[in-house]
């Protein structure tokens, strides 16, 4: 199939591997789920501050949804157009091409063991002496530092890195080699917006740049090759989905962007989910920030220039409320903090800032740690629920007010997306913190309709963004009915609680040699 034909399929497929689940969807042409299926993974965590996956568990996982999906929609194969993939993006695996098998689990983007290695980076040129490549501040978030550590800490591994028999991808480059053959052949590939997300990546060539694996000792063959994020790579080969084309690989937030229908520069949405991200478009010329943001590869479509974004990443947003229900067992089931946040007037003066794994954007604290603040004896649970959700509202005006400095641009609304967008709660209050409409699309799973757009655009099922934008239907808005004193107030006392939560840690130790 060339990029002139239009297909005759009528759905497209997506697989969505998130932080804590994955799942696959079937859109039809309006961009309608036609069926779903997800099954949850472990969360791995050794000690603190560490944070894996099983990858074998994500990829079986990955072909079991897929086949659920197929059944419960009563489609064949042969009626999905193409695939696309989006994952949870930093998130680093180390596999030998032999074997198929990792050489250590996964280490998620949450992980903080590299935190003492970022700290001696700095010290030799400051946290911003990537930036001007990559977009990206030092920090243990990005791939680089975790890819580093696997190759130092387990056996033999860098020895196989260097002689191209480990391989080295974030989710999205695991699941496309498995799924197109793996041992027998399997296609070693990654995005361009999985790429930027490395701190291995040049944003000006979009490839991998030799003085950055210099600086991390990243030998080039454990690196995949970097493609667009929506054109035919392949086949996929044997399951459910045999035969049917890989077409698309987008990281998650970037393809909430697309599935927003965010193609025009200066257009923004927040995704809460594990964590909250805001991306804003900013044309095809990437937008240096000065006031704590990330600089990244917003999409790349075959044929075209690349589409670059300022992104707010904030770490703890959905987990924050499970983990009021698994550490604390505040709550039953995670749909009950709504109802317990309601039984309070209002947060009385309690303060929540969860810097589990310290604080992402703006502030690029890896010393800050989660704390409580306001706490009297009137404090009950609801208070705590109630000052979680404004937490995960606080946390984006953090991101929005340093992207208005960066891009000059005001917006007069939002678009969210993301499982905790149900919550009527939270969304009210993000639109009386933010002072503007909060807009959630009819279709709030935007992350997966993404990558389905990547793959049906690759494949002519879509025939372009315009017919994209057409799709995109406002589902519900909430308006901001604060008065400004009371947000002003809120505000300044978030900020007094963000800097309670600084200093309190030195780096995480770098850890052992994994046996």
């Amino acid at each position: 199939m060339n990029g002139g034909e239009w297909t005759l399929s009528e759905y497209v497929g997506a697989i969505d591997q998130g932080t804590t689940s994955t799942r696959f969807m079937i859109f039809d042409r309006a961009g309608r789920i036609k069926a779903a299926a997800q099954k949850e993974h472990k969360q791995i965590y050794p000690q603190p501050g560490w944070v894996e996956h099983d990858a074998v568990e994500i990829l079986d996982n990955t072909r079991r949804v897929i086949g659920d999906a197929v059944a419960r929609a009563g489609i064949e194969p042969t009626d999905l157009a193409a695939v696309g993939i989006t994952n949870q993006r930093e998130t680093t695996v180390l596999w030998d091409r032999r074997s198929g098998k990792p050489l250590y689990n996964a280490l998620v983007w949450q992980d903080t063991r590299v935190a003492s290695a970022v700290a001696a980076y700095a010290e030799e040129g400051g946290a911003d002496r990537f930036r001007a490549k990559t977009g990206l501040p030092l920090a243990s978030y990005f791939s680089a530092l975790k890819l580093q550590w696997l190759l130092n800490a387990v056996p033999g591994a860098r020895s196989l890195a260097e002689a191209g028999v480990a391989l080295f991808g974030n989710i999205d480059a695991w699941l496309a080699w498995n799924l197109t053959g793996g041992v027998r052949g399997g296609l070693h590939l990654t995005d361009v917006t999985n790429a930027s997300r490395t701190q291995l990546m040049n944003l000006a060539t979009l490839d991998w740049d030799p003085e950055l694996l210099r600086s991390f000792d990243i030998p080039r063959p454990v690196l995949p090759r970097i493609v667009s994020s929506s054109e035919v790579y392949g086949a996929i080969s044997g399951g459910t989905l045999d035969g049917v084309p890989l077409a698309g690989m987008i990281g998650d937030q970037q393809a909430a962007l697309v599935g927003q229908a965010c193609f025009d520069a200066g257009e923004a949405k927040n995704t809460y989910g594990t964590g909250c991200f805001l991306l804003m478009n900013t044309g095809p010329k990437p937008v240096a920030s000065t006031a704590g943001l990330i600089t990244t590869v917003a999409y790349r479509f075959a044929g075209e220039p690349a589409r670059f974004a300022l992104e707010g990443s904030v770490a703890i947003a959905g987990a924050l409320v499970q983990w009021l229900r698994d550490n604390l067992c505040l709550i039953e089931h995670s749909a009950d903090v709504e109802r317990l946040a309601r039984e309070v007037e209002d947060n009385g003066d309690v303060y929540f800032v969860p810097a589990f794994s310290g604080l992402y954007a703006p502030h690029w604290r890896p010393d800050a740690r989660g704390v409580i603040a306001g706490l009297t004896r009137f404090a009950n649970r609801g208070h705590v629920a109630r000052a979680a959700l404004e937490a995960t509202a606080y946390q984006p005006r953090d991101v929005l007010e340093a992207m208005s400095r960066d891009s000059g641009i005001t917006l007069d609304e939002l678009r969210v997306d993301g499982g905790m967008v149900v919550n009527d709660f939270l969304m009210q209050f993000q639109a009386d913190i933010l002072g503007i409409d909060a807009v959630r699309p009819r279709v709030i799973e935007t992350t997966a309709l993404g990558a389905a757009y990547a793959a049906g655009l690759a494949v002519r099922y879509w025939s372009d963004r315009e017919v994209l934008k057409a799709n995109w239907d406002s589902g519900r808005r909430w308006r901001p009915g604060m008065a400004r004193e009371r947000r002003a107030h809120l505000y300044a006392s978030w900020q007094k609680a963000i800097k309670r939560s600084l200093d309190w840690t030195c780096a995480t130790p770098a850890g052992p040699t994994v046996k």
